[in-house]
């Protein structure tokens, strides 16, 4: 069951512009960020490898987004990851944050350059500063797709990803957890990642709100 409203078309009015004062607890994620200390574990064929990682991302805010009556601020985000041992790119990801501020909505897109894309969701309070978004495979809301091989391989059948922000918004962490079905393997493997990152730059107004000229 679900509480949309009848009328499917009409898009709000008197939007505020500024996306950085409605963006709830996923404000505390806007800027860039860096952690060195990630560690990841991941499935081989000789058994879970443990690696650790420098991971650097940046969450910007985009312009308030509507989808008929449903309003959304986001944030866009990259995410790259290499290793001190390798300058190859361990992991790179791109996708969008997003929150809605009627239902207390949280989206988190997500794509990886091997074939993977997902949305997850969950629910928070506007100031909470911890929360957790999750998909599922076979979800047509918020689920998950991937390429003919992964499917065949690596069975992806659920993400979550938990977040948890320093009162002082200067760091936040994170714990990802995706189950794998492996090709010959009797049992679920959990791929886990996990990292503690520190701000190095403050976020970049969204474009509405410098035109506005409320930020």
């Amino acid at each position: 069951m679900n509480d949309f409203p009848d009328d499917i078309f009409t898009e709000p009015e008197d939007v505020d512009p500024d996306t950085l004062s409605n963006l709830g607890p996923l404000a505390r994620l806007a800027g860039v960020w860096e952690g060195r200390k990630g560690v990841d574990l991941n499935p081989k064929a000789d058994g879970p490898e443990r690696r650790v990682f420098i991971e650097r991302i940046e969450l910007q805010p985009i312009d308030p987004q509507a989808n008929g009556p449903q309003l959304l601020y986001g944030l866009r985000y990259h995410t790259h990851i290499n290793t001190e041992e390798e300058d190859i790119t361990f992991h790179d990801q791109v996708g969008y944050w997003h929150w809605e501020p009627k239902t207390g909505l949280i989206m988190q897109s997500l794509t990886i350059p091997r074939g993977q894309a997902a949305l997850a969701a969950g629910h928070a309070a506007p100031d909470a500063t911890r929360f957790s978004v999750t998909a599922r495979r076979g979800d047509t809301g918020y689920g998950i797709s991937s390429t003919a091989f992964l499917e065949y391989a690596f069975q992806t059948d659920s993400y979550t990803l938990d977040v948890t922000c320093a009162e002082d918004g200067q760091s936040w962490r994170y714990v990802s957890d995706t189950m794998l079905t492996v090709r010959g393997r009797p049992e679920p493997f959990r791929h886990r990642d996990v990292n503690t990152l520190t701000k190095v730059a403050e976020p970049t107004p969204n474009p509405l709100a410098v035109i506005r000229g409320v930020r």
